[in-house]
């Protein structure tokens, strides 16, 4: 026979939650409308939503779909995992890595070809990334010529496609006139200004909204990443971008992040009831969470009270074997500190890929009040890319 629950305790069960006319459902909605003059944030995996409150219209930034520069240089920084990637998969026996390894030497070729000082100047034209223009330059034709050599090397001779050899003569080597940058420092310069520029426009623009940072509500809403990613505070890059975006205001404990929450829905911003509809929605996912933390504080009262973790990581040194959390970044020439947070992000499944700079590029653009020129970018300011020949 199969198990069902008896009516009776279904019944009870449905009283509290989940249903909209249950206990906890009603005091959702109760405290969602004595709070509709508190200012809500929604940000997604692509924007960011401001309710003001008090029916007064929404604003809205774009952070992702609109990145200048973004796909140029994520693609720059893929070739640092693309050879890996061609390795394991010869490694597996699959065949297809070959024909695999020609397509990217041929794009390789062609992107070469296009990438220009002009190009990056007047067409990309990011605002954070004036003035470096050309060691962007230098930096993607760097990259390129350096991934093909080691592919056409590698298809004469097929000893070159093992992970050791790519370690010592691609990724990371030392000291090698043939490989003066290793593409491990490349892969964090290309994270690092790519952040510098999203985080620059995101800070810039939340500074020049009348936010009551105090009374904020905030949502993360829906994947950022990966599947199993930035479910934290510790692992999502918007935690703390907008708590240091508010001058360190915005109170932790009001910001929930919320992957299972329904869609942004962009378009019902268009018309007043949908904009109405759309913003008691997401007070109400708000209140969903924050109605147990009010009751728990009452109930509770006189037990050590949770405290959400914002710190810095560990310092780590040469003795370091491993981690269970990220490391702080002295500067940006901690060089063993970057590169194990590269690390880190690959094998973490719940970082977000871009934590691996974001963190300090975030740090240091409000440490010069969001001047992009001032902020040192680990694996590319401070690093000389072979000039263009």
């Amino acid at each position: 026979m199969a198990y069902i629950p008896h009516p009776e305790f279904k019944t009870l069960y449905s009283i509290f939650t989940p249903e909209p006319d249950s206990i906890g459902g009603q005091l959702n909605a109760l405290r969602a409308r004595g709070a509709g003059d508190d200012p809500l944030l929604v940000a997604t995996g692509s924007d960011v939503v401001i309710f003001p409150g008090s029916g007064r219209p929404p604003l809205m930034e774009s952070f992702r779909n609109s990145t200048r520069g973004f796909v140029e240089l994520t693609a720059i920084s893929h070739l640092g995992v693309a050879l890996p990637f061609l390795v394991r998969m010869r490694e597996l026996g699959d065949p297809a890595w070959e024909a695999q390894a020609h397509r990217l030497l041929d794009q390789i070729g062609k992107v070469r070809a296009v990438n220009t000082v002009a190009y990056w100047r007047d067409t990309v034209a990011v605002e954070a990334w004036a003035g470096v223009e050309d060691k962007i330059t230098d930096m993607v034709e760097y990259s390129c010529a350096v991934t093909q050599d080691y592919l056409q090397r590698g298809f004469k001779d097929p000893t070159l496609f093992t992970f050791d050899h790519l370690r010592k003569h691609f990724l990371d080597p030392i000291g090698s006139k043939d490989i003066p940058v290793p593409m491990n420092d490349m892969m964090a310069g290309t994270f690092g200004l790519v952040f510098l520029d999203i985080g620059h426009r995101i800070i810039r623009w939340l500074r020049q909204q009348d936010i009551d940072w105090q009374r904020m509500m905030v949502i993360i809403s829906g994947r950022a990443g990966r599947a199993t990613a930035g479910l934290t505070w510790a692992t999502n890059t918007m935690c703390h971008l907008l708590w240091q975006a508010s001058g360190q205001k915005l109170e932790p404990d009001r910001l929930y992040v919320a992957p299972h929450s329904p869609p942004l829905a962009l378009d019902k911003l268009a018309d007043e009831a949908g904009r109405t509809a759309l913003e008691f929605q997401f007070r109400q996912i708000w209140f969903s969470t924050r109605v147990t933390v009010e009751v728990g504080r009452e109930m509770y009262a006189g037990y050590p009270s949770f405290k959400p973790m914002i710190e810095n990581g560990p310092v780590i040194d040469e003795t370091t074997q491993s981690i269970s959390e990220m490391p702080a970044v002295q500067s940006a020439d901690d060089r063993r500190a970057v590169m194990t947070r590269l690390r880190f992000v690959m094998e973490d499944p719940a970082q977000q890929l871009a934590n691996s700079v974001a963190r300090y590029i975030v740090d240091a653009l409000c440490a010069s009040n969001n001047t992009p020129a001032e902020v040192v970018v680990p694996g590319f300011t401070n690093i000389d890319y072979p000039r263009r020949t």
